[in-house]
């Protein structure tokens, strides 16, 4: 009798065991698949423009800077934006010197498509708004869908009153 209670037992804490093994590989999944929905960012051309999202590239820059962002979003400025080779197909956006954020991945590159965006060490956000061939030494961080209205918000970006610059603001993606 004992042998058949203690068999019991084992069998019902064995059934115990393995569906708490199976409710928390569900909740493994559910918490990769919010993960996978992170590597993204919101960026916004000017104080009230509209909201783009970034899909963010699988890569050691692009981690750091989605880590950064999620700590404080950032309002960059772009103190020139005219006045460049190559303005008309892209923008770039300086980033504090407080961020380190590496670039050990980056590759010659000549060729860019409109909403491709690239980390130029150091500290340096290239976006491509147009078609391009731009040789340069960047990394790929991301694309925003390069739409009529992401190219006509991010020529039509407003210069601030009193600042003479534009800003394109970054944050994690709700």
């Amino acid at each position: 009798m004992k042998m058949n209670r203690l068999k019991k037992y084992v069998m019902v804490l064995a059934a115990a065991i393995g569906l708490s093994t199976a409710i928390s590989g569900v909740a493994v999944a559910a918490t990769a698949g919010e993960n996978a929905a992170v590597s993204q960012l919101e960026v916004r051309f000017g104080d009230n423009g509209s909201a783009f999202t970034m899909k963010l590239e699988d890569n050691d820059t692009a981690a750091a800077i989605k880590k950064h962002v999620g700590t404080a979003d950032w309002r960059l400025p772009i103190y020139h934006y005219n006045d460049y080779d190559n303005w008309e197909k892209m923008q770039y956006y300086d980033i504090s010197r407080r961020y380190d954020i590496p670039s050990d991945d980056a590759k010659t590159v000549t060729s860019e498509k409109a909403g491709e965006v690239y980390y130029s060490h150091p500290n340096r956000i290239i976006l491509f708004y147009e078609d391009a061939e731009v040789t340069g030494e960047y990394t790929k961080i991301g694309e925003i869908e390069a739409t009529d209205d992401f190219k006509k918000a991010v020529k039509d970006n407003p210069v601030l009153r009193g600042w003479g610059n534009k800003i394109v603001q970054i944050k994690s993606a709700k």
